[in-house]
């Protein structure tokens, strides 16, 4: 048996192949001890994934474009192959976009700078478009399309309002703090588990 190519670089993580397919990461990556990632996963430049996150790429592919985050407890899954949908659901996320504590982000595709609220539920064959955003708390129910701009909420969600150009920007200031906070969290964890797995 291999030794785990990804060991060394994030201790404490568990990132594992699945019937032969191991995730790729781009080495910029911070990877949180805790985290699970399996299978077809490809991870982009600077992504940061948190603690306690589950990536599982075994039925269908997920991808996750540089900058990205994935904060702690985060689910992330796809949706298998069907009859009438013979590509099923892949999980595709594109750059820079913000994911909220306790997510569950399932068999969808989020554009760049889409930004998904704390224990929001996103369901199989939605969109968020660029600068779209899901309220925290917020379930989007299969097939729904958040367009662009627009800040939709609640139990199903639905559309609320416009978002402010003050917003977006908060939104893109994210981003930046979470690549830097994901840097001091990648030494810290270097300092710490590092050295004593060295």
């Amino acid at each position: 048996m291999s030794a785990n190519p990804f060991a060394a670089a994030y201790p404490g993580a568990t990132i594992l192949p699945f019937e032969g397919v191991w995730p790729q990461i781009h080495p910029s990556a911070f990877i949180a001890p805790g985290a699970r990632i399996i299978g077809n996963v490809v991870i982009g430049a600077d992504v940061s994934i948190w603690y306690n996150c589950v990536i599982r790429g075994d039925v269908n592919r997920i991808t996750i474009g540089a900058r990205s985050n994935v904060q702690d407890g985060s689910v992330i899954h796809c949706d298998s192959a069907k009859p009438r949908r013979p590509e099923g659901h892949p999980t595709m996320i594109g750059e820079d976009v913000l994911i909220g504590h306790m997510a569950m982000v399932h068999g969808c595709t989020l554009e760049n700078r889409a930004f998904v609220g704390l224990g929001t539920i996103v369901m199989d064959g939605c969109t968020i478009e660029s600068d779209g955003m899901l309220a925290a708390g917020a379930m989007l129910t299969p097939g729904k399309r958040i367009a662009s701009g627009q800040l939709w909420g609640g139990r199903p969600a639905a559309y609320m309002r416009d978002l402010t150009e003050a917003a977006l920007d908060e939104m893109r200031e994210g981003i930046v703090r979470y690549v830097e906070n994901g840097r001091r969290h990648a030494a810290a964890v270097a300092g710490t588990l590092g050295s004593a797995q060295a």
